[in-house]
């Protein structure tokens, strides 16, 4: 796995064989993964979250089936996101439907990226930013929110929650018109829920309303 996940883990894999690497190498990560599974071992692959979402499944189901040979069976062990992490901590501010946006540009063009920010506002999701920002990847946030903030007013919720669930978590609960005290504390351990036109905030809860009559 990436370095930073193994060692989240490290009291469960004592003794166990480690290969780990820095980001940017998911396919090697992956490919070395497979061929240990192919030399007879049993192998796991650590992500955090949701192996599924943003993660490693998708690649290792791509990679076994292009090399061919003997076909690896691989089991997705279901995890929690960590947006479902972030809305708890929150709050309930997914209680409709939401989009989910990774702002990375490094295997998604921004132009790919700013058309679905833009169609997601302009449907009225809830959206959950991925990824906001990196050392290198600084203006994207930024943009993104411009986007978002030229279809909803400056008054609508946004949550801010920083590794959550994990040792030093922390929350803020902010709007898309002060958002910008808090963008020097975003980074990549980072997400970002924007409400809809129904979200609001009642003591310091996020609450995004399904339409129930209360």
């Amino acid at each position: 796995g990436y370095t930073r996940y193994v060692d989240l883990v490290k009291p469960l894999i004592d003794g166990k064989e480690i290969f780990t690497t820095g980001m940017t190498f998911e396919v090697e990560r992956c490919a070395k993964a497979l061929e240990y599974a192919r030399s007879g071992k049993k192998v796991s692959v650590v992500c955090s979250g949701d192996a599924g979402i943003y993660g490693m499944a998708g690649l290792l189901f791509q990679l076994s089936m292009k090399e061919g040979g003997e076909i690896v069976p691989i089991k997705v062990v279901p995890g929690i996101p960590a947006f479902v992490s972030a809305a708890a901590i929150l709050g309930a501010p997914l209680m409709h439907d939401f989009a989910s946006i990774s702002l990375s540009d490094l295997l998604t063009d921004w132009g790919v990226i700013e058309k679905r920010l833009k169609a997601a506002a302009e449907a009225d999701f809830v959206i959950v930013l991925y990824n906001p920002k990196s050392s290198k990847r600084v203006e994207g946030l930024r943009k993104a929110l411009a986007i978002i903030s030229g279809v909803r007013g400056s008054s609508t919720p946004v949550g801010i929650v920083r590794n959550a669930t994990r040792e030093g978590e922390s929350a803020v609960v902010a709007t898309l018109g002060t958002v910008e005290a808090s963008l020097d504390d975003i980074d990549m351990l980072t997400i970002l829920i924007v409400g809809n036109s129904s979200t609001f905030v009642s003591d310091g809860v996020i609450i995004t309303p399904r339409g129930y009559e209360v």
